[in-house]
């Protein structure tokens, strides 16, 4: 890959952990141990029975949720990690070049689509 198609896809993957980050803050807190872990607020059980029991369903859908947000970001960071020290692009398996189609589809990918 050249150094613009590098630079386009650092780009998309800075804009993926922004809306992913977007989207944790509105339900959860960010967590700083481990590091990159967040935690679903909890209800604070303010109104009747029945309300609190509709926040405790909210929060339970919420937490798979959170954990699948939390992974997507991780991926997406170490790929930002990756382009930082010249090492990105490179299945992990295999150790060819992933296409950089495939990278545009889905930036954060660790593997080429021959290991997949």
């Amino acid at each position: 890959m050249n150094k613009k198609q590098i630079e386009e896809l650092k780009k998309k993957l800075e804009e993926s952990r922004s809306s992913l980050r977007s989207t944790l803050e509105k339900f959860a807190e960010e967590d700083t141990k481990p590091e990159g872990d967040w935690d679903t607020r909890f209800p604070d059980f303010k109104g009747g029975l029945e309300e609190s029991a509709d926040e405790v369903e909210e929060y339970s859908s919420l937490l798979p949720v959170e954990h699948a947000l939390e992974i997507k970001l991780k991926k997406v960071n170490e790929a930002l990690e990756k382009i930082e020290n010249e090492d990105y692009g490179k299945c992990e398996k295999c150790k060819e070049d992933i296409s950089y189609e495939r990278l545009l589809i889905l930036p954060e990918t660790k593997v080429c689509k021959r290991c997949n």
